[in-house]
């Protein structure tokens, strides 16, 4: 990216939206997000592997970034070994509206129902087919 097109870059300003959605955007955060909002908090080894194929260098990353933005929270207690929970913050409980309507969608469009008609695989049969004529 060269310095002129990241002076044009909308994500790469201070407006709040694009700082919103710049911390939005970035990968893992919204799955992250969701598996503490819906399940609680978790320790660390809980949500590696409630989050599947996410690296432990990109968790450690997501929630550093995180807890530094005010998103989550990081409870350590000094036990035998130590443990840290992490969880969300009232800042995020403000997108709940938002990710119960991103669930929804998701749901909708590649939910286990709809994944032998999903909208790429009828627009790819219908195009196969041809246009249909009245």
């Amino acid at each position: 990216m060269t310095p002129k097109d990241r002076q044009t870059d909308p994500l790469n300003n201070h407006e709040p939206l694009a700082m919103l959605l710049k911390i939005l955007a970035s990968p893992w955060t919204m799955l992250l997000l969701h598996r503490l909002h819906v399940e609680g908090p978790k320790r660390f080894g809980e949500l590696k592997r409630r989050l599947g194929s996410i690296s432990t260098k990109t968790l450690t990353e997501r929630l550093r970034a995180l807890e530094k933005e005010g998103w989550v929270s990081r409870h350590y207690e000094a036990t035998i070994p130590p443990q840290v929970t992490y969880a969300i913050t009232e800042r995020v409980l403000e997108l709940d509206g938002v990710m119960r309507e991103l669930d929804r969608i998701a749901e909708r469009w590649y939910g286990q129902a709809n994944k032998a008609e999903s909208p790429s695989a009828s627009s790819l049969k219908q195009r196969k087919r041809g246009p249909t004529r009245g």
